[in-house]
């Protein structure tokens, strides 16, 4: 343990030591004058890298998808600090998607003295009451002789089951406490290794079946999961589809990945969804965007068998009834399967089926109808940069093309939202090109979804990142405004931006920076990024009329309406 400075205060000295103790090496924070003590105490613990952003949705983002990135080695949750009030009100959009996408966080705010709560202080709020709807466990650590109690208990909750973010309120009066209390030992997450009768019951279930077929990705999903689970699905030759946004789940190039669920599948894979008789679903919850609205499959089919397996619980049986329910973590669940996939003779030929169906979609064809054609982009780009490039992104219709067409050969390479929360990109760029600084990271955002957190260009610059950006630019809400097509053709309402020059704004933060508007000029534009480092941003400009990697346009969705 290092020395500290004597005016640390006991407590706040603590709770670094605490975090220490638990593999802590990086925290994100907008500082705040609640938590100024644990500031001062991380000055004597220059292991915990410390990144300072500029807005807290910024900080909770950044945290989220270290959190999410930690998976692929050893489940950690990411770590965030801020203050109260507004600071924590504005991180809470990074704990909704940590708890919807089930990725590990810790969320510490800065609180008012213990002797001036419930008066509505300064920024006061119940941040137990505020935040328990969309966290694992939220509290407030009100003595400092607890703070290692509290500190392993928030790591323990965060990776256990299905991991999710956990929300820990500090009194500022608090950390300046005098204790003798020493860390715990560090919490290493639970492993639950599958029932082998279950497991049995599983393989006769599948040997039943005519046409199987698997939905995986999510829920503590991890390298080790990825490997064996691959070798499982690749032995009896089962066709594997990932979640919405789990595409790095199994490796593209495997001989049964048969593509991606969620918003523009492709229409043979939502057939072959429909068409299964067993579904083996892993680590996936079967959400919205994943089931398309809870009808593929739907909620209940006696022509079907389920089979869910997931880490927690609670999860199995809460909204889809399976015939058999596995409560396993991911990779023990899945180095079994392999297992007794190697000594079953089952096989099935649908596997290889599906993923020429899935190549055939996945495949851009060269397009001339707009200056710039986005799938040809992604496909120079899929050509252009390395196979384990990191792939972030926040919502909008943009990333359809990334996700139907950008291959992710490596893991964890795919860091995106399934809550669908805007403005994630940028700041999870941030985490990744700090977590994997030998790796291409590539930020892809939307205009209106970059200019939610586009000031996060501020804090790359500052924390040095290497890392490329690109800013699709079609000067609207490109979601939204498909949806009104439909809905109410030719009457455009509120989906309208006038952005700025992005290229020019990039270059204001010091970023390497260039605009292009057509195919080529995109192309040239990357490869002159990739020949060089630090902060990189392509301004993008397309077509409104491009609104989604399926193919719609603004005039198609009129003329169907």
């Amino acid at each position: 343990m290092p020395m500290a400075d004597s005016t640390t205060p006991e407590a706040a000295r603590l709770l670094v030591d605490c975090l220490a103790e638990q593999g802590c090496d990086r925290i994100f924070t907008v500082p705040g004058e609640s938590f100024l003590p644990v500031l001062d105490a991380l000055v004597d613990r220059p292991q915990i890298d410390v990144v300072t952003c500029r807005q807290e949705g910024g900080v909770a983002f950044m945290a989220c998808a270290d959190g999410a990135m930690s998976a692929a080695d050893r489940l950690r949750p990411g770590v965030a600090f801020v203050t109260r009030g507004p600071g924590a009100t504005n991180a809470s959009i990074g704990v909704h998607v940590a708890h919807q996408d089930s990725q590990p966080m810790i969320l510490f705010i800065g609180d008012v003295a213990r002797g001036m709560r419930d008066r509505e202080g300064f920024q006061e709020i119940d941040f137990p009451a505020f935040f328990a709807p969309i966290c694992k466990w939220a509290a407030r650590i009100d003595r400092a002789d607890r703070i290692p109690e509290y500190i392993a208990r928030a790591y323990a909750t965060a990776t256990s089951g299905r991991p999710g973010p956990v929300v820990l309120a500090l009194p500022e009066d608090m950390l300046y406490d005098a204790t003798d209390a020493v860390p715990r030992a560090e919490v290493a997450r639970p492993a639950q290794a599958p029932c082998p009768d279950a497991m049995q019951a599983m393989m006769a279930l599948i040997g039943d079946a005519a046409a199987p077929l698997a939905i995986i990705g999510g829920a503590g999903w991890n390298a080790k999961s990825r490997e064996y689970f691959q070798l499982f699905a690749e032995r009896l030759g089962m066709p594997v589809a990932t979640a919405f946004r789990r595409q790095d789940a199994i490796a593209p190039s495997s001989p049964v990945y048969a593509g991606n669920l969620g918003y523009g599948p492709n229409p043979k894979l939502v057939e072959r969804v429909k068409a299964a008789d067993l579904l083996l679903v892993v680590g996936a919850r079967l959400g919205e965007a994943t089931t398309d609205g809870y009808q593929v499959p739907p909620l209940t089919d006696k022509d079907r068998t389920l089979i869910h397996i997931h880490p927690d619980p609670e999860e199995l049986g809460s909204v889809y009834p399976a015939q058999l329910a596995i409560c396993a973590s991911m990779d023990e669940f899945a180095e079994s399967a392999a297992l007794w996939a190697g000594e079953d003779p089952i096989t099935f030929d649908a596997g290889a089926q599906a993923h020429r169906e899935w190549e055939e979609w996945a495949t851009a064809t060269p397009s001339d109808t707009y200056p710039l054609d986005l799938a040809a982009c992604v496909q120079f780009m899929r050509d252009t940069l390395p196979a384990d490039t990191i792939i972030c992104n926040g919502a909008g219709n943009y990333a359809g093309w990334w996700h139907r067409y950008w291959r992710y050969e490596g893991y964890p390479t795919q860091i995106a939202p399934t809550c669908g929360a805007m403005g994630y990109g940028l700041p999870a760029a941030v985490a990744a090109a700090k977590r994997y600084p030998e790796r291409t990271v590539v930020a892809v955002a939307g205009d209106g979804d970059f200019l939610m957190n586009g000031q996060e260009l501020a804090s790359a610059a500052q924390a040095g990142c290497d890392m490329i950006v690109v800013v699709v630019d079609n000067g609207g809400y490109g979601t939204i405004r498909m949806h009104q097509e439909r809905e109410f053709p030719s009457r455009i309402s509120a989906t309208r931006l006038d952005n700025p020059d992005f290229a020019a704004l990039a270059a204001s933060y010091g970023a390497w920076s260039v605009t292009a508007d057509t195919t080529q000029a995109f192309r040239d534009a990357l490869i002159d990024a990739q020949g060089r480092s630090g902060l990189r941003l392509i301004h993008t400009v397309i077509d409104i009329e491009q609104l989604a990697a399926s193919g719609a346009t603004v005039s198609g969705l009129r003329a169907k309406a």
